[in-house]
């Protein structure tokens, strides 16, 4: 049954009813299952993963009355006291002042707003810049070192040459950016962490995380390579393992690698689906099993496609999942480029109007209805691909 975002939300954070059969009653009776303490939910990129975690978070924890910005508010009357979140939005609190003058003085600078004053004086009062480097150096570059203001609200990057000098401050590319905030979020996740594994309030370092319930990560680091991305969701599932309270996590992802290992190493957990209609509602499904162990990326997109094929309805982002699909059989068959599956004597072609097709960015590309000739195209490549290169058919469909 399709929803809307916030009852997606909703259904995250409610306990489920499920009838039980007592037998020394001979009759069924409902129990409330408790929310599961880890929430894993995949989902192609495009489908709502971002918009999803911020109507999680105003489920959770609503704005104020009246509150402009990121300003939320509880019974505690602390802000951002009930859940931590990192998604996209999350980077964009970060920005550089480029030094256009001088280009000299590169710094990133943190966007002030009740969610970063309250981690970067959490950071800073916990002592935790030095984890913060040892974590960005470990995906990044154990010689890029990053350097705190004295108020935590401004970064600057140097090399360290090994000689007692320094080069002078860098920009780091988009990917180490992403890297580095990362390494704050997790750091401060750490401590949150080890500071609840603490039974008493009383005896914690700070009561600052009293009140938090979830932790909501959606998409980490998409820019690493396959060895560091393992490394991040083994290093993040052995941190949820650690955690003794009763904090709970959702952690959703577009990428089949990251969602397989934390699958692999986590217990206790609960798997979905997240799926976007045409109509521009949703729906999320619950995994079980084997499903989850091999996870069927490549069929899914297969079905995705098809389904689009018969019923005539095939839009622009179906070439986007038409490439994806190429990429990963190529990956999986051993090919270096995907375009080597595409018929023989139509290669160049081809591959050039898939990649047109899939990447177009000006606005006067973005048609929202394909030609027939385009419909008829994916259909073409569709049957290519299950015929030519090992898709399993089943006889008598």
């Amino acid at each position: 049954m399709s929803k809307t975002l916030t009852e997606i939300a909703l259904q995250l954070s409610t306990p489920k009813t499920v009838r039980k059969t007592v037998p020394e009653k001979t009759k069924e009776v409902e129990e409330a299952k408790p929310v599961p303490k880890v929430q894993l939910i995949y989902a192609f990129n495009g489908t709502g993963k971002t918009r999803l975690s911020r109507e999680f978070k105003q489920l959770i924890a609503p704005k104020a009355n009246g509150g402009e910005g990121d300003e939320v508010a509880d019974q505690s009357g602390l802000p951002r006291s009930k859940i931590l979140y990192y998604n996209a939005f999350t980077e964009d609190l970060f920005y550089w002042d480029n030094d256009l003058a001088g280009d000299a003085e590169h710094k990133l600078k943190i966007q002030p707003n009740s969610y970063t004053e309250w981690l970067l004086a959490l950071l800073k009062d916990l002592g935790q810049d030095g984890n913060i480097v040892k974590y960005f150096q470990r995906y990044a570059n154990d010689k890029l070192t990053p350097h705190f203001s004295a108020d935590f609200d401004e970064i600057t990057f140097t090399l360290e040459r090994g000689d007692n000098e320094r080069s002078g401050h860098i920009k780091l590319s988009r990917g180490e950016e992403s890297n580095f905030i990362w390494s704050v979020f997790y750091t401060l996740l750490d401590q949150v962490v080890t500071i609840r594994n603490v039974v008493e309030p009383g005896d914690r370092e700070t009561n600052a995380f009293d009140h938090l319930e979830y932790v909501f990560i959606d998409d980490p680091v998409s820019s690493l390579d396959d060895n560091h991305l393992i490394e991040l969701a083994v290093n993040l599932a052995g941190l949820i393992k650690s955690s003794q309270s009763d904090l709970k996590f959702i952690v959703s992802t577009h990428s089949p690698l990251f969602y397989n290992v934390l699958f692999n190493e986590l217990n206790n957990k609960v798997c979905y689906m997240l799926e976007r209609f045409e109509d521009g509602s949703f729906a999320l499904t619950e995994k079980y099993g084997d499903s989850n162990k091999s996870f069927s990326y490549h069929l899914h997109l297969k079905q995705t496609i098809e389904q689009a094929i018969a019923d005539n309805k095939v839009e622009r982002f179906h070439f986007t999942l038409l490439r994806n699909l190429y990429e990963k059989t190529a990956s999986f068959l051993g090919y270096p480029k995907w375009s080597e599956l595409l018929p023989d004597d139509k290669q160049l072609y081809l591959g050039r109007v898939l990649n047109f097709t899939s990447h177009s960015t000006l606005s006067n590309e973005a048609v929202a209805e394909p030609t027939p000739a385009e419909k008829a195209m994916v259909k073409l490549l569709l049957d290519h691909l299950k015929s030519e290169h090992g898709f399993w058919q089943q006889e008598g469909v």
